[in-house]
């Protein structure tokens, strides 16, 4: 087996209709490059040339191999193009994916510093909580929260989403609080509408250390988290968000955490991207960014005050 080279030796010889122009071409000599084929074919138990003293044609046999010949070194060549690009320095535009509130308030600021650190970079950011295909959308990279489904995708986990249970101190006080799972049936609930998707996302919560979902058929509902949240602060019931959502709000004392202990096992957070491709250096500077950026976005958080 001669491999790359030999490929090499033989489809320069078939372009250029001889061995001495394919051994200009290649650098080196005639008689070396004759020889090179004549491996090539003895290795193969093909005969790919017909020769002459004039000039060499393919047969049948190099017709067809001549053809597959092609596509690999040309595969081969891309390759090394953007195993090339994957060493440079990070340039061009980044096509990144990311849920509308996660992105804004966690990873924008995490942009915005990639961006000053790497001057050849664009960014084409899209927000949005519906799913997309990466492929056909042309992303690098999405932000996907929760267990992955597509296997096809390469993916890196990088962060993870905890769901807590806030209302405002103004409707407890009116409806009193929860001191149980089961206790939540008596309350009015703010829920998620899930975007693209017409279904509601069911409320999470342990109890006896699994987790268990329950969706409800009453409540509001919102397709957008802010408004979840701000639905909450004036009173409208109780919601389950992500907890970064409502950090600043508990905070404030406009929100309390309802049932601490009920909390659902934190969500995974991974950045997916199509699969079987190699990293270009725009994506491999936003992972390594992911990586050092999120893990200390929130050294000092406040514990939320609990009911």
């Amino acid at each position: 087996m001669h491999g790359l080279a030999s490929l090499l030796a033989f489809s320069e010889t078939a372009k250029h209709g001889g061995f001495a122009a394919a051994a200009r071409e290649l650098g080196t000599s005639p008689s070396t490059l004759a020889k090179s084929v004549a491996r090539f074919e003895t290795s193969l138990g093909l005969r790919l040339f017909h020769r002459t003293t004039r000039q060499v044609t393919l047969t049948t046999e190099g017709e067809r191999l001549f053809q597959r010949c092609q596509r690999v070194l040309a595969e081969f060549e891309a390759l090394q193009t953007e195993a090339a690009g994957a060493r440079a320095a990070p340039s061009g535009t980044l096509r990144i994916d990311m849920p509308i509130v996660y992105g804004r308030k966690i990873l924008l600021p995490l942009l915005a510093r990639l961006v000053r650190q790497h001057p050849g970079l664009t960014l084409d950011a899209r927000l949005s909580d519906a799913p997309v295909d990466l492929v056909k959308d042309s992303i690098d990279v999405a932000i996907r929260v929760g267990d992955l489904q597509d296997s096809s995708l390469a993916a890196r986990r990088f962060d993870s989403q905890t769901l807590i249970l806030v209302a405002a101190p103004v409707y407890l006080a009116e409806h009193g609080t929860p001191r149980s799972v089961q206790g939540l049936a008596a309350h009015r609930h703010i829920l998620f509408r899930m975007p693209g998707r017409g279904r509601d996302r069911p409320q999470q919560f342990q109890v006896r250390g699994q987790t268990v979902s329950l969706p409800r058929d009453d409540g509001m509902r919102f397709n957008d988290g802010d408004a979840m949240v701000q639905a909450a602060v004036l009173g409208l019931g109780l919601t389950q968000v992500p907890d970064f959502m409502a950090d600043d709000e508990i905070a404030a004392g406009r929100l309390v955490e309802v049932l601490p202990r009920h909390r659902p096992a934190p969500l995974p957070i991974h950045a997916v991207m199509p699969g079987n491709r190699m990293v270009p250096a725009r994506v491999r500077v936003l992972l390594d960014a992911l990586d050092e950026g999120v893990a200390s976005r929130r050294p000092a958080a406040a514990k939320p005050r609990a009911r």
